[in-house]
């Protein structure tokens, strides 16, 4: 039977429409085999899950900071991604991958934390991913459908929009400070890595039900990170660094800047321990390789 993608226009969905799957859209584009739907719609996703066999839903609102709308993350996070797996349930859809996020946990601190940490999420996106993993488990318990959710880190590649396509800008520009090394530990995954593990869990059947962190097995300073796409530019070695005192009374003088700091210089650390054991999936592109590709290196 055939697959539908939601966001089938966004980052990760359209590495996946390269397999020749149907494409959710809320108005017509254009795009081969596209299904007319919306997810604050129940009645054109019943149309749309029918002769389906696999939804990858890869849509959503995804800004993720402390002060975004509550209600836009609740309506599509959540009642959208609830709307959808009741309607691939209720027509017999055999699968369902949900793309999650790391957000949908209680912050890490200094920890490197799996799935089973505990807390509740401190944002509105990570309040709605979560709700919306619980409609999923739910769903698939009540219709036994394959049900997974996939919690993923920073996802980076060509095409992305995310801080690290912002921040490679910034040091290609010539204004990015460099960074101080704290010892941070930030967790991130190439896109291509996203999509192998969205593959694997909709056909593995010991995923049903489960939740996953997806994420590279290695996590990485802010200064490595500012090192390495310095590298993948083709641009020298700094030697000098902001010291991390200078940034934090940045942040002090102008309080948006607290967030926007602590991204730079502390950690969010994740394990991907679980699908590890569990399914043998490990992200196999580097952060090295991961950034050329992001940057276009013709040769990756």
């Amino acid at each position: 039977m055939a697959e539908l993608i939601t966001g089938s226009s966004g980052f990760i969905g359209r590495r996946l429409c390269q397999f020749g799957t149907r494409a959710l859209v809320r108005r017509p584009v254009g795009m081969p085999g596209e299904i007319i739907g919306d997810l604050l719609d129940a009645g054109s996703l019943q149309r749309a899950c029918m002769a389906i066999g696999t939804v990858f839903h890869c849509a959503g609102y995804a800004d993720a900071g402390k002060g975004t709308d509550p209600e836009s993350h609740w309506r599509i996070n959540f009642e959208g991604t609830r709307n959808l797996v009741e309607a691939a349930g209720a027509n017999g859809v055999r699968c369902f991958v949900f793309l999650s996020s790391i957000k949908a946990m209680a912050e890490p601190g200094e920890e490197c934390i799996d799935e089973d940490w505990p807390g509740e999420p401190d944002t509105p996106y990570g309040r709605a991913k979560r709700a919306a993993e619980e409609a999923v488990l739910d769903a698939g318990a009540k219709y036994g459908m394959h049900v997974v959710n996939l919690r993923l880190a920073v996802v980076y590649g060509r095409g992305g929009r995310g801080n690290l396509e912002r921040m490679a800008r910034a040091i290609r520009a010539g204004w990015f400070p460099p960074l101080p090394e704290t010892g941070s530990r930030r967790s991130l995954v190439h896109v291509d890595d996203v999509v192998a593990a969205m593959r694997l869990v909709a056909d593995a059947p010991v995923a049903n039900g489960r939740t996953y962190i997806v994420a590279d097995p290695m996590a990485y300073s802010g200064r490595e990170i500012y090192d390495a796409i310095r590298a993948a530019l083709g641009l020298p070695p700094t030697r000098w660094r902001v010291p991390v005192g200078a940034l934090r009374a940045a942040a002090r003088l102008n309080g948006r800047l607290a967030e926007i700091v602590e991204r730079l210089v502390g950690s969010a650390c994740y394990s991907p321990g679980r699908i590890e054991r569990e399914l043998g999936f490990r992200a196999r592109v580097d952060l090295a390789s991961g950034l050329r590709e992001m940057l276009g290196d013709p040769c990756v």
